[in-house]
Protein backbone atom coordinates (compact mmCIF):
# COMPACT_ATOMS: atom_id res chain seq x y z
CA UNK A 1 0.00 0.00 0.00
CA UNK A 2 1.35 3.40 -1.00
CA UNK A 3 0.86 6.23 1.48
CA UNK A 4 0.66 9.73 0.10
CA UNK A 5 1.42 12.84 2.20
CA UNK A 6 0.89 16.48 1.50
CA UNK A 7 4.09 18.43 1.04
CA UNK A 8 5.09 20.18 4.27
CA UNK A 9 4.53 23.67 2.88
CA UNK A 10 0.99 22.76 1.75
CA UNK A 11 0.22 21.17 5.12
CA UNK A 12 1.37 24.29 6.96
CA UNK A 13 -0.68 26.49 4.62
CA UNK A 14 -3.77 24.33 5.15
CA UNK A 15 -3.43 24.49 8.94
CA UNK A 16 -2.84 28.23 8.84
CA UNK A 17 -5.90 28.74 6.64
CA UNK A 18 -8.05 26.68 8.99
CA UNK A 19 -6.83 28.57 12.05
CA UNK A 20 -7.43 31.86 10.28
CA UNK A 21 -10.97 30.78 9.42
CA UNK A 22 -11.65 29.77 13.02
CA UNK A 23 -10.21 33.00 14.38
CA UNK A 24 -12.20 35.02 11.85
CA UNK A 25 -15.37 33.19 12.82
CA UNK A 26 -14.66 33.88 16.52
CA UNK A 27 -13.90 37.52 15.81
CA UNK A 28 -17.10 37.97 13.81
CA UNK A 29 -19.31 36.44 16.50
CA UNK A 30 -20.24 38.95 19.21
CA UNK A 31 -20.06 37.75 22.81
CA UNK A 32 -22.90 35.89 24.44
CA UNK A 33 -24.60 37.75 27.29
CA UNK A 34 -26.00 36.20 30.46
CA UNK A 35 -27.68 38.93 32.51
CA UNK A 36 -28.73 37.73 35.98
CA UNK A 37 -31.12 39.99 37.86
CA UNK A 38 -31.81 39.10 41.48
CA UNK A 39 -35.02 40.37 43.10
CA UNK A 40 -34.71 42.60 46.20
CA UNK A 41 -31.11 41.51 46.85
CA UNK A 42 -29.29 44.09 48.97
CA UNK A 43 -25.89 45.67 48.35
CA UNK A 44 -24.45 43.63 51.21
CA UNK A 45 -26.20 40.31 50.56
CA UNK A 46 -23.34 38.56 48.71
CA UNK A 47 -19.88 37.71 49.95
CA UNK A 48 -17.98 39.80 47.43
CA UNK A 49 -19.78 42.89 48.74
CA UNK A 50 -19.22 42.10 52.41
CA UNK A 51 -21.81 39.50 53.41
CA UNK A 52 -20.55 37.37 56.31
CA UNK A 53 -23.45 35.02 57.08
CA UNK A 54 -24.78 33.93 53.67
CA UNK A 55 -22.60 31.73 51.45
CA UNK A 56 -22.35 32.81 47.80
CA UNK A 57 -19.23 31.04 46.45
CA UNK A 58 -20.18 31.16 42.77
CA UNK A 59 -21.19 34.81 42.71
CA UNK A 60 -17.97 35.54 44.59
CA UNK A 61 -16.12 33.60 41.88
CA UNK A 62 -17.69 35.85 39.26
CA UNK A 63 -16.22 38.79 41.17
CA UNK A 64 -12.80 37.16 41.51
CA UNK A 65 -12.74 36.47 37.77
CA UNK A 66 -14.26 39.80 36.74
CA UNK A 67 -15.04 43.36 37.81
CA UNK A 68 -17.17 44.68 40.66
CA UNK A 69 -19.08 47.89 39.93
CA UNK A 70 -19.23 49.48 43.37
CA UNK A 71 -21.40 52.46 42.44
CA UNK A 72 -24.00 50.88 40.20
CA UNK A 73 -27.62 51.97 40.53
CA UNK A 74 -30.78 49.98 39.83
CA UNK A 75 -33.34 51.64 37.61
CA UNK A 76 -35.59 52.50 40.52
CA UNK A 77 -36.49 51.52 44.07
CA UNK A 78 -39.03 48.79 43.18
CA UNK A 79 -39.49 46.10 40.54
CA UNK A 80 -41.42 47.26 37.47
CA UNK A 81 -40.02 50.79 37.02
CA UNK A 82 -36.50 49.48 37.62
CA UNK A 83 -36.94 46.83 34.91
CA UNK A 84 -38.41 49.43 32.55
CA UNK A 85 -35.18 51.45 32.87
CA UNK A 86 -33.13 48.33 32.20
CA UNK A 87 -35.13 47.31 29.15
CA UNK A 88 -35.46 50.76 27.51
CA UNK A 89 -32.21 52.51 28.45
CA UNK A 90 -34.30 55.48 29.61
CA UNK A 91 -34.06 56.76 33.18
CA UNK A 92 -37.13 57.17 35.48
CA UNK A 93 -37.72 60.70 34.22
CA UNK A 94 -38.30 59.38 30.70
CA UNK A 95 -39.07 55.64 30.71
CA UNK A 96 -42.70 54.68 30.24
CA UNK A 97 -43.28 52.57 33.38
CA UNK A 98 -42.73 54.58 36.57
CA UNK A 99 -44.48 52.61 39.33
CA UNK A 100 -45.52 49.03 40.15
CA UNK A 101 -49.00 49.70 38.82
CA UNK A 102 -50.76 46.43 38.09
CA UNK A 103 -53.55 45.39 35.76
CA UNK A 104 -54.55 42.22 37.59
CA UNK A 105 -58.13 41.88 38.79
CA UNK A 106 -59.98 39.37 40.86
CA UNK A 107 -57.02 38.45 43.05
CA UNK A 108 -55.52 34.96 43.13
CA UNK A 109 -58.32 32.46 42.61
CA UNK A 110 -58.77 29.05 44.18
CA UNK A 111 -56.71 27.56 41.36
CA UNK A 112 -53.86 29.98 42.02
CA UNK A 113 -54.45 32.32 39.05
CA UNK A 114 -55.73 35.88 38.80
CA UNK A 115 -58.58 36.62 36.41
CA UNK A 116 -56.41 39.19 34.60
CA UNK A 117 -52.65 39.04 34.99
CA UNK A 118 -49.73 41.40 34.77
CA UNK A 119 -48.47 44.93 35.33
CA UNK A 120 -49.21 48.03 33.29
CA UNK A 121 -47.58 47.29 29.90
CA UNK A 122 -44.79 48.99 28.06
CA UNK A 123 -45.86 50.12 24.61
CA UNK A 124 -45.27 48.54 21.24
CA UNK A 125 -43.13 51.54 20.22
CA UNK A 126 -40.83 51.16 23.24
CA UNK A 127 -37.55 49.68 21.99
CA UNK A 128 -36.20 47.11 24.43
CA UNK A 129 -32.76 45.69 25.04
CA UNK A 130 -34.02 42.33 23.78
CA UNK A 131 -35.18 43.89 20.51
CA UNK A 132 -31.85 45.63 19.97
CA UNK A 133 -29.92 42.40 20.48
CA UNK A 134 -32.30 40.24 18.44
CA UNK A 135 -31.98 42.68 15.55
CA UNK A 136 -28.20 42.35 15.96
CA UNK A 137 -28.40 38.61 15.34
CA UNK A 138 -28.79 37.27 18.89
CA UNK A 139 -31.22 34.59 19.92
CA UNK A 140 -32.94 35.96 22.99
CA UNK A 141 -34.34 34.15 26.00
CA UNK A 142 -36.04 35.56 29.09
CA UNK A 143 -36.50 33.54 32.28
CA UNK A 144 -37.98 34.35 35.67
CA UNK A 145 -40.19 37.37 36.41
CA UNK A 146 -41.31 39.82 33.73
CA UNK A 147 -43.58 42.50 35.25
CA UNK A 148 -43.78 44.81 32.22
CA UNK A 149 -47.10 43.78 30.71
CA UNK A 150 -49.65 40.99 30.81
CA UNK A 151 -49.63 38.02 28.42
CA UNK A 152 -52.21 39.60 26.09
CA UNK A 153 -50.77 43.14 26.18
CA UNK A 154 -48.26 45.09 24.11
CA UNK A 155 -45.79 44.45 26.93
CA UNK A 156 -45.78 40.65 26.70
CA UNK A 157 -42.15 39.48 26.51
CA UNK A 158 -42.61 37.64 23.21
CA UNK A 159 -43.81 40.94 21.75
CA UNK A 160 -40.84 42.83 23.16
CA UNK A 161 -37.90 41.07 21.55
CA UNK A 162 -37.73 37.69 23.26
CA UNK A 163 -37.68 34.50 21.20
CA UNK A 164 -38.23 32.45 24.35
CA UNK A 165 -39.92 33.16 27.66
CA UNK A 166 -40.28 30.89 30.69
CA UNK A 167 -41.44 31.87 34.17
CA UNK A 168 -43.84 34.35 35.68
CA UNK A 169 -45.60 37.19 33.94
CA UNK A 170 -47.19 39.20 36.78
CA UNK A 171 -45.62 40.13 40.07
CA UNK A 172 -48.49 38.98 42.28
CA UNK A 173 -48.16 35.37 41.12
CA UNK A 174 -44.36 35.58 41.45
CA UNK A 175 -44.68 36.15 45.21
CA UNK A 176 -45.23 32.40 45.53
CA UNK A 177 -42.32 30.04 44.79
CA UNK A 178 -44.79 27.16 44.63
CA UNK A 179 -47.27 28.43 42.01
CA UNK A 180 -49.84 26.28 40.28
CA UNK A 181 -48.56 27.32 36.84
CA UNK A 182 -45.81 29.11 34.92
CA UNK A 183 -45.68 30.65 31.46
CA UNK A 184 -43.91 28.63 28.77
CA UNK A 185 -43.69 31.08 25.87
CA UNK A 186 -47.32 32.11 25.26
CA UNK A 187 -48.94 29.16 27.02
CA UNK A 188 -49.06 28.02 30.62
CA UNK A 189 -47.93 24.74 32.14
CA UNK A 190 -49.51 23.33 35.29
CA UNK A 191 -47.34 22.51 38.29
CA UNK A 192 -47.97 19.91 40.98
CA UNK A 193 -48.47 22.46 43.74
CA UNK A 194 -51.50 23.10 45.95
CA UNK A 195 -53.24 26.44 45.42
CA UNK A 196 -52.58 28.90 48.24
CA UNK A 197 -51.88 32.58 48.45
CA UNK A 198 -48.38 33.85 49.21
CA UNK A 199 -50.14 36.39 51.46
CA UNK A 200 -51.94 33.80 53.57
CA UNK A 201 -51.51 33.46 57.32
CA UNK A 202 -52.42 31.01 60.08
CA UNK A 203 -55.99 29.98 60.75
CA UNK A 204 -57.34 30.17 64.28
CA UNK A 205 -57.00 26.39 64.69
CA UNK A 206 -53.30 26.30 63.71
CA UNK A 207 -50.45 26.47 66.23
CA UNK A 208 -47.58 28.88 65.28
CA UNK A 209 -45.27 27.09 67.74
CA UNK A 210 -45.67 23.75 65.91
CA UNK A 211 -43.28 23.31 62.93
CA UNK A 212 -45.86 21.07 61.26
CA UNK A 213 -48.24 24.03 60.95
CA UNK A 214 -45.88 25.64 58.46
CA UNK A 215 -45.91 22.73 55.99
CA UNK A 216 -49.18 23.98 54.54
CA UNK A 217 -47.22 26.83 52.91
CA UNK A 218 -44.91 24.55 50.93
CA UNK A 219 -45.45 22.79 47.62
CA UNK A 220 -43.81 20.09 45.53
CA UNK A 221 -42.29 21.97 42.57
CA UNK A 222 -39.99 24.91 43.35
CA UNK A 223 -40.29 27.48 40.57
CA UNK A 224 -36.71 28.77 40.83
CA UNK A 225 -35.43 25.27 40.08
CA UNK A 226 -37.56 24.96 36.95
CA UNK A 227 -36.52 28.41 35.76
CA UNK A 228 -32.79 27.70 36.19
CA UNK A 229 -33.20 24.37 34.34
CA UNK A 230 -34.77 26.24 31.42
CA UNK A 231 -31.89 28.74 31.41
CA UNK A 232 -29.41 25.88 31.04
CA UNK A 233 -31.48 24.23 28.31
CA UNK A 234 -31.60 27.51 26.36
CA UNK A 235 -27.85 28.04 26.62
CA UNK A 236 -27.14 24.51 25.42
CA UNK A 237 -29.61 24.82 22.53
CA UNK A 238 -28.24 28.26 21.50
CA UNK A 239 -24.52 27.51 21.76
CA UNK A 240 -23.85 27.78 18.02
CA UNK A 241 -25.04 31.39 17.72
CA UNK A 242 -24.79 34.54 19.85
CA UNK A 243 -27.33 34.37 22.67
CA UNK A 244 -28.76 36.79 25.22
CA UNK A 245 -30.09 35.33 28.46
CA UNK A 246 -32.16 37.63 30.66
CA UNK A 247 -32.43 35.67 33.91
CA UNK A 248 -34.75 37.65 36.16
CA UNK A 249 -34.68 35.49 39.28
CA UNK A 250 -37.41 35.86 41.90
CA UNK A 251 -34.87 35.32 44.70
CA UNK A 252 -34.82 36.56 47.44
CA UNK A 253 -38.15 38.40 47.12
CA UNK A 254 -40.65 37.26 49.72
CA UNK A 255 -42.48 35.04 50.41
CA UNK A 256 -39.79 33.14 52.31
CA UNK A 257 -39.90 29.69 50.70
CA UNK A 258 -37.11 27.22 49.96
CA UNK A 259 -36.82 23.42 49.68
CA UNK A 260 -35.84 21.58 52.84
CA UNK A 261 -32.44 20.41 51.55
CA UNK A 262 -31.28 24.02 51.18
CA UNK A 263 -32.88 25.12 54.44
CA UNK A 264 -30.97 22.38 56.28
CA UNK A 265 -27.67 24.08 55.39
CA UNK A 266 -28.50 26.96 57.74
CA UNK A 267 -30.58 25.42 60.50
CA UNK A 268 -29.06 25.93 63.93
CA UNK A 269 -26.57 28.51 62.72
CA UNK A 270 -28.01 31.36 64.77
CA UNK A 271 -31.01 32.32 66.87
CA UNK A 272 -33.96 32.16 64.51
CA UNK A 273 -37.41 32.75 66.03
CA UNK A 274 -40.44 31.84 63.88
CA UNK A 275 -42.23 34.39 61.75
CA UNK A 276 -45.92 33.58 62.40
CA UNK A 277 -47.27 35.62 59.48
CA UNK A 278 -49.55 38.61 59.60
CA UNK A 279 -47.13 41.06 57.98
CA UNK A 280 -48.02 40.65 54.35
CA UNK A 281 -46.70 37.18 53.50
CA UNK A 282 -46.97 33.55 54.59
CA UNK A 283 -45.34 32.35 57.84
CA UNK A 284 -42.01 30.55 58.10
CA UNK A 285 -40.70 28.58 61.07
CA UNK A 286 -37.04 29.55 60.47
CA UNK A 287 -37.13 32.82 58.52
CA UNK A 288 -33.47 33.79 58.78
CA UNK A 289 -32.33 30.35 57.62
CA UNK A 290 -34.87 30.52 54.79
CA UNK A 291 -33.62 33.89 53.53
CA UNK A 292 -30.00 32.74 53.54
CA UNK A 293 -30.87 29.40 51.95
CA UNK A 294 -32.79 31.08 49.12
CA UNK A 295 -29.74 33.14 48.19
CA UNK A 296 -27.33 30.21 48.45
CA UNK A 297 -29.60 28.07 46.27
CA UNK A 298 -29.67 30.86 43.67
CA UNK A 299 -25.88 31.01 43.90
CA UNK A 300 -25.75 27.27 43.20
CA UNK A 301 -27.74 27.81 40.01
CA UNK A 302 -25.45 30.66 38.93
CA UNK A 303 -22.59 28.21 39.31
CA UNK A 304 -24.38 25.65 37.17
CA UNK A 305 -24.69 28.21 34.37
CA UNK A 306 -21.01 29.15 34.66
CA UNK A 307 -20.01 25.49 34.52
CA UNK A 308 -22.17 24.83 31.47
CA UNK A 309 -20.74 27.78 29.56
CA UNK A 310 -17.26 26.47 30.37
CA UNK A 311 -18.20 22.93 29.32
CA UNK A 312 -19.38 24.28 25.96
CA UNK A 313 -16.11 26.14 25.43
CA UNK A 314 -17.83 29.54 25.51
CA UNK A 315 -16.42 31.10 28.70
CA UNK A 316 -13.97 33.53 27.10
CA UNK A 317 -16.64 34.95 24.80
CA UNK A 318 -19.52 35.11 27.29
CA UNK A 319 -20.35 38.15 29.40
CA UNK A 320 -21.91 37.40 32.78
CA UNK A 321 -23.58 40.28 34.61
CA UNK A 322 -24.97 39.79 38.09
CA UNK A 323 -27.01 42.52 39.79
CA UNK A 324 -30.30 43.27 41.61
CA UNK A 325 -33.43 45.20 40.69
CA UNK A 326 -33.43 47.32 43.88
CA UNK A 327 -32.33 47.27 47.48
CA UNK A 328 -33.35 44.75 50.15
CA UNK A 329 -36.79 44.41 51.66
CA UNK A 330 -36.64 47.06 54.33
CA UNK A 331 -37.50 46.44 57.95
CA UNK A 332 -36.24 46.10 61.48
CA UNK A 333 -35.39 43.02 63.50
CA UNK A 334 -39.13 42.26 63.55
CA UNK A 335 -38.85 42.25 59.79
CA UNK A 336 -41.32 42.70 56.98
CA UNK A 337 -42.79 39.37 55.94
CA UNK A 338 -40.18 37.64 58.10
CA UNK A 339 -37.09 39.21 56.55
CA UNK A 340 -34.38 40.73 58.71
CA UNK A 341 -32.16 43.08 56.73
CA UNK A 342 -30.53 44.39 59.89
CA UNK A 343 -29.40 40.94 61.02
CA UNK A 344 -27.79 40.19 57.65
CA UNK A 345 -26.58 43.75 57.01
CA UNK A 346 -28.33 43.44 53.68
CA UNK A 347 -27.98 47.18 53.12
CA UNK A 348 -24.20 46.92 53.30
CA UNK A 349 -24.06 50.04 55.46
CA UNK A 350 -26.21 52.11 53.09
CA UNK A 351 -29.25 54.10 54.15
CA UNK A 352 -32.68 52.40 54.02
CA UNK A 353 -33.75 49.82 51.43
CA UNK A 354 -36.38 48.88 48.87
CA UNK A 355 -38.79 51.68 48.08
CA UNK A 356 -36.32 54.43 48.96
CA UNK A 357 -34.17 56.62 46.74
CA UNK A 358 -31.52 56.81 49.42
CA UNK A 359 -28.51 54.65 48.56
CA UNK A 360 -29.79 51.48 50.23
CA UNK A 361 -32.82 51.41 47.98
CA UNK A 362 -31.07 51.66 44.64
CA UNK A 363 -27.30 51.05 44.87
CA UNK A 364 -26.98 47.36 44.08
CA UNK A 365 -24.22 44.73 44.03
CA UNK A 366 -23.04 44.39 40.43
CA UNK A 367 -20.43 42.11 38.88
CA UNK A 368 -19.27 41.70 35.28
CA UNK A 369 -17.19 38.74 34.09
CA UNK A 370 -15.89 38.55 30.53
CA UNK A 371 -12.56 36.69 30.50
CA UNK A 372 -11.60 37.86 27.02
CA UNK A 373 -11.90 41.54 27.91
CA UNK A 374 -12.49 42.27 31.61
CA UNK A 375 -9.48 42.04 33.93
CA UNK A 376 -10.06 39.60 36.80
CA UNK A 377 -10.20 40.72 40.41
CA UNK A 378 -10.86 44.36 39.55
CA UNK A 379 -13.39 46.92 40.72
CA UNK A 380 -14.61 50.26 39.43
CA UNK A 381 -16.15 53.21 41.31
CA UNK A 382 -17.53 54.70 38.08
CA UNK A 383 -21.13 55.81 38.62
CA UNK A 384 -23.35 53.68 36.39
CA UNK A 385 -26.96 52.58 36.20
CA UNK A 386 -29.46 50.26 34.58
CA UNK A 387 -30.01 52.71 31.71
CA UNK A 388 -26.39 52.07 30.68
CA UNK A 389 -26.79 48.39 29.78
CA UNK A 390 -28.72 48.93 26.54
CA UNK A 391 -26.13 51.27 24.97
CA UNK A 392 -23.29 49.17 26.40
CA UNK A 393 -24.56 45.89 24.95
CA UNK A 394 -25.35 47.65 21.68
CA UNK A 395 -21.69 48.67 21.60
CA UNK A 396 -20.62 45.11 22.38
CA UNK A 397 -22.81 43.87 19.50
CA UNK A 398 -21.49 46.66 17.24
CA UNK A 399 -24.94 48.17 16.63
CA UNK A 400 -24.59 51.44 18.54
CA UNK A 401 -25.82 53.35 15.50
CA UNK A 402 -29.26 51.75 15.94
CA UNK A 403 -29.76 53.09 19.48
CA UNK A 404 -31.64 56.36 19.93
CA UNK A 405 -33.49 58.25 22.67
CA UNK A 406 -31.70 56.70 25.64
CA UNK A 407 -30.37 58.35 28.79
CA UNK A 408 -27.72 55.74 29.47
CA UNK A 409 -24.08 55.85 28.45
CA UNK A 410 -21.81 53.18 27.02
CA UNK A 411 -19.73 51.86 29.93
CA UNK A 412 -17.76 49.36 27.83
CA UNK A 413 -14.59 51.49 28.26
CA UNK A 414 -14.88 51.05 32.03
CA UNK A 415 -15.30 47.29 31.69
CA UNK A 416 -12.27 46.85 29.45
CA UNK A 417 -10.00 49.21 31.40
CA UNK A 418 -10.09 52.21 29.09
CA UNK A 419 -10.81 55.86 29.83
CA UNK A 420 -14.53 56.38 30.46
CA UNK A 421 -16.38 59.48 29.35
CA UNK A 422 -17.98 60.77 32.56
CA UNK A 423 -21.75 60.97 32.73
CA UNK A 424 -23.41 64.34 33.23
CA UNK A 425 -25.87 63.09 35.83
CA UNK A 426 -27.80 60.12 37.14
CA UNK A 427 -31.49 60.84 37.78
CA UNK A 428 -34.21 58.95 39.63
CA UNK A 429 -37.80 59.76 40.53
CA UNK A 430 -40.49 57.60 42.10
CA UNK A 431 -44.10 58.77 42.52
CA UNK A 432 -44.82 56.07 45.11
CA UNK A 433 -43.84 55.62 48.75
CA UNK A 434 -44.92 59.26 49.34
CA UNK A 435 -43.07 60.53 46.28
CA UNK A 436 -39.30 60.91 45.90
CA UNK A 437 -36.74 62.46 43.58
CA UNK A 438 -32.95 62.38 43.46
CA UNK A 439 -30.08 63.36 41.23
CA UNK A 440 -26.40 62.52 41.42
CA UNK A 441 -23.77 64.71 39.79
CA UNK A 442 -20.18 63.71 40.43
CA UNK A 443 -19.70 63.16 44.16
CA UNK A 444 -22.87 65.05 45.13
CA UNK A 445 -26.41 63.79 45.53
CA UNK A 446 -29.62 65.74 46.09
CA UNK A 447 -32.65 63.98 47.58
CA UNK A 448 -36.25 65.11 48.00
CA UNK A 449 -38.82 63.17 50.01
CA UNK A 450 -42.58 63.36 50.73
CA UNK A 451 -43.47 64.91 47.38
CA UNK A 452 -46.77 62.99 47.30
CA UNK A 453 -47.97 62.94 50.92
CA UNK A 454 -51.40 61.61 51.96
CA UNK A 455 -54.42 63.62 50.85
CA UNK A 456 -55.05 66.64 52.99
CA UNK A 457 -51.36 66.98 53.87
CA UNK A 458 -49.43 69.99 52.64
CA UNK A 459 -46.50 69.36 50.32
CA UNK A 460 -43.32 70.83 51.78
CA UNK A 461 -40.49 70.70 49.26
CA UNK A 462 -37.13 70.30 50.94
CA UNK A 463 -33.93 69.37 49.13
CA UNK A 464 -31.32 67.42 51.06
CA UNK A 465 -27.69 67.38 49.90
CA UNK A 466 -25.11 64.67 50.56
CA UNK A 467 -21.49 64.33 49.58
CA UNK A 468 -21.81 60.59 48.92
CA UNK A 469 -18.11 60.16 48.20
CA UNK A 470 -17.38 60.73 51.89
CA UNK A 471 -20.84 60.17 53.41
CA UNK A 472 -21.97 56.82 52.07
CA UNK A 473 -24.59 56.49 54.82
CA UNK A 474 -26.17 59.84 53.87
CA UNK A 475 -26.03 60.92 57.48
CA UNK A 476 -25.02 64.56 57.02
CA UNK A 477 -27.34 66.85 55.09
CA UNK A 478 -25.12 69.77 54.03
CA UNK A 479 -27.70 71.64 51.94
CA UNK A 480 -27.51 74.71 54.17
CA UNK A 481 -23.76 75.01 53.52
CA UNK A 482 -24.04 74.86 49.72
CA UNK A 483 -27.10 76.86 48.59
CA UNK A 484 -25.75 77.55 45.09
CA UNK A 485 -25.07 73.86 44.47
CA UNK A 486 -28.53 72.96 45.75
CA UNK A 487 -30.11 75.51 43.41
CA UNK A 488 -28.12 74.09 40.49
CA UNK A 489 -29.18 70.51 41.22
CA UNK A 490 -32.81 71.57 41.65
CA UNK A 491 -32.65 73.22 38.23
CA UNK A 492 -31.22 70.07 36.68
CA UNK A 493 -34.00 67.98 38.24
CA UNK A 494 -36.67 70.32 36.87
CA UNK A 495 -35.23 70.36 33.38
CA UNK A 496 -34.18 66.75 33.01
CA UNK A 497 -37.50 64.94 33.42
CA UNK A 498 -40.53 64.56 31.14
CA UNK A 499 -44.01 64.44 32.75
CA UNK A 500 -46.06 61.29 32.20
CA UNK A 501 -49.80 61.19 31.53
CA UNK A 502 -50.04 57.58 32.71
CA UNK A 503 -47.94 58.10 35.84
CA UNK A 504 -48.59 61.66 37.02
CA UNK A 505 -46.34 63.20 39.66
CA UNK A 506 -48.24 66.45 40.42
CA UNK A 507 -45.58 68.26 42.44
CA UNK A 508 -42.84 67.66 39.88
CA UNK A 509 -45.14 68.07 36.89
CA UNK A 510 -46.09 71.53 38.14
CA UNK A 511 -42.42 72.44 38.57
CA UNK A 512 -41.56 71.20 35.08
CA UNK A 513 -44.34 73.30 33.57
CA UNK A 514 -42.97 76.56 35.00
Amino acid sequence: MVRRFLPLHLLVALIATSLFALNAQSAERPPNIVFILADDLGYGDVGAFGQLKIRTPNIDRLAAEGMMLTQHYAGNAVCAPSRSVLMTGQDPGHTYIRTNRGMATGGISVVGRPEIEGQFPIRDEDVTLAEVLRDAGYTTGGFGKWGLGGPDSTGAPLRQGFDRWFGYNGQAVAHNFYPTYLWDDDKTISLDNPAFSAHDTFRDDEDPTDPASYKRFQGNVYSADLISDEVLAFIRKSQDQPFFVYWASTVPHVALQVPDDSLAEYLGGWEDPPYPGGKGYIPHFKPRAAYAAMITRMDRDVGRAMDLVEELGLSDNTIFVFTSDNGPTHGTHEGLAGTDSIFFNSHGGLREGKGSLYEGGMRVPTIVRWPAQVAPGTSSPVVSGFEDWLPTFASVADVSDTVHDVNGIDILPTLVGKKQVARDLLYREFPSYRGQQTIRVGEWKAVRQNLMPPKGTEVVIKTELYHVATDITESHDVAAKHPELVAHLEKLMREHRTPSDEFPFPTLDLESAK
